[in-house]
């Protein structure tokens, strides 16, 4: 498999599988498919079903210490969060989550191992 945000975001959703013993909770993350490329039609039934561009690629809505939840956009070998990204990740952080962008794996998870060690 080409290394690529995808495959690093599939080898971090591998490792939570692996690790949800140790971190209880770590079951609830999931993908928010907001991405990727679509044809006029089926962008424009998304968008009204509530698709809204730049929300982060994980969830994780477990609660630790002041943070309501957690929100990751992975990135890849240096690529940067487009403004709307950053946006998101703004205000999500002012209403009480802990979102950030993560480039690859390793940084996505230690970000997720020092988030659940919250106590």
């Amino acid at each position: 498999m080409r290394i690529s945000e995808e495959s690093e975001q599939i080898n971090l959703i591998q490792w939570c599988k692996y690790n949800e013993h140790i971190y209880p909770g770590l079951e609830l993350i999931h993908h928010v498919p907001n991405g990727g490329k679509r044809n006029k039609l089926e962008a424009a039934r998304l968008k009204k079903a509530g698709v809204k561009s730049g929300v982060p690629d994980l969830s994780l809505p477990v609660p630790k210490g002041k943070y309501n939840g957690l929100y990751i956009e992975m990135k890849y070998n240096g690529n940067k969060p487009t403004p709307n990204q950053k946006v998101w990740i703004e205000k999500l952080n002012k209403q009480g989550y802990y979102a950030t962008v993560c480039d690859g794996f390793e940084e996505a998870k230690e970000t997720i191992i020092k988030y659940m060690s919250i106590g």
